[in-house]
């Protein structure tokens, strides 16, 4: 790799943390370098690369405030302290209480499950399988394969009707609210509600978010 001036790197390192995600030409066009030596830098940065919109966007290390599924989003583009979307998923089902059904998975990671579940048919890590008309994602660990179908059920405890009233109350304070962030809400995580019943009440009256499809 051509050596780059000391003075710009950190330059440019500290300008790329607060715009907090950027795209590979624009780190090419700040360093004035090639594009292999871009990459290079990225790597030894140790920069997080964006799951979404086709990997073309980067961020650095300590940009990202990851929740507790391990992803975080800015704006439009979503990121995993795994890496790419299929290290996300198979950590997402792995740590999973009963697995995780296709749209489920969809929904945490904030992309229509069609979309990339095909891929997921035969991965190491995962095992599916259908149940009641569903396909279920599981461990294929044998132990928490165990645990994850002993705990699963499809039948869903309806919402109440002052549950509906959170919910609903939450989806028209907080715009385009995801299903993720309605149970991180405290007036919802208090009542316990499980993600199939809010997603059920949701689809059920046709309020399931949209993915966006602007770009940044």
């Amino acid at each position: 790799m051509p050596k780059l001036d000391k003075k710009r790197l950190k330059n440019v390192f500290r300008f790329l943390e607060s715009t907090k995600v950027f795209a590979l030409d624009q780190l090419v066009t700040s360093l004035n370098c090639s594009t292999p030596t871009a990459r290079l830098k990225l790597k030894q940065w140790k920069a997080y690369t964006s799951y979404n919109q086709n990997s073309r966007y980067y961020a650095m290390p300590k940009v990202p405030r990851f929740d507790q599924n391990g992803l975080w989003h800015y704006e439009n583009i979503y990121f995993s302290k795994y890496g790419n979307l299929r290290n996300a998923v198979i950590h997402l089902i792995s740590d999973s209480a009963s697995g995780l059904t296709g749209n489920e998975i969809g929904d945490i990671v904030r992309l229509p499950a069609r979309s990339f579940l095909h891929h997921f048919r035969n991965v190491a890590g995962i095992r599916r399988e259908k149940r009641e008309g569903l396909y279920v994602y599981f461990s294929d660990n044998p132990g928490r394969y165990k645990n994850q179908l002993q705990l699963r059920t499809f039948t869903v405890k309806l919402l109440t009707d002052a549950d509906a009233v959170v919910i609903l109350t939450a989806l028209i304070k907080h715009h385009n609210i995801w299903i993720e962030d309605i149970m991180a809400l405290p007036e919802v995580r208090g009542r316990k509600l499980s993600h199939v019943a809010i997603r059920q009440f949701l689809d059920r009256h046709g309020l399931i978010k949209k993915t966006p499809t602007t770009k940044l």
